[in-house]
């Protein structure tokens, strides 16, 4: 059975955003509702919850014409600035963020990278972090790979992530993220926060 002290952990929620729910997920409303009980279950076991979001200043500054990917979103327009100075109102409004959760703006593909996460994280003593995100192959094997070599004990929740590749989501749940991490249902995690031993 997963073992999880809610004071110590957090559930990252990476990349819920609206726009890439509907264009990076297969059978997203599927993958919303599991994410709508996970959050539930860690805000009533007092777990940290974290969103996690794509934005960028007026201009794409951050964007740099050496990065292929994030070029082509600067060109697409797709991420607005307005994600950037209210990135709480781009969360899709099935899983939006709630007063009390914290909001880290990102603008490569890793959490981590370029952000504040790893201070917030150390400030509040979170040591575990349970992993939800899209896509698979990119925010969620990025930000386990960073958050292994820095130590964290990590939890990814197979079925709160996706990809639009479902064999290359399977390979990396199946094979390559159980290297640095317990890979697990979400039902798994509600099942553990529900533990009053655990969550108190």
């Amino acid at each position: 059975m997963l073992d999880l002290d809610a004071r110590r952990s957090a559930l990252l929620v990476m990349d819920f955003q609206a726009t890439i729910v509907q264009n990076y997920a297969l059978d997203w409303e599927s993958l919303l509702a599991r994410t709508s009980s996970l959050l539930a279950a860690a805000r009533a076991a007092g777990m940290a919850v974290i969103y996690v979001g794509v934005g960028f200043r007026p201009g794409f500054p951050e964007v740099s014409p050496n990065n292929k990917s994030f070029s082509a979103i600067k060109q697409s327009d797709r991420f607005k600035p307005a994600d950037f100075a209210e990135p709480e109102k781009s969360f899709h409004e099935s899983v939006a963020p709630l007063p009390g959760d914290i909001i880290v703006v990102k603008h490569r593909v890793s959490a981590f990278f370029g952000t504040d996460l790893d201070m917030i994280l150390r400030a509040k003593s979170i040591d575990t972090l349970v992993l939800s995100g899209i896509a698979t192959s990119g925010v969620v094997l990025s930000t386990l790979r960073h958050a292994a070599d820095g130590d964290y004990r990590c939890v990814v929740v197979e079925d709160g992530c996706a990809d639009l590749d479902p064999e290359v989501h399977a390979v990396l749940c199946g094979k390559v993220f159980a290297r640095q991490a317990t890979v697990v249902k979400a039902v798994d995690v509600t099942e553990a926060l529900a533990q009053p031993a655990l969550s108190s």
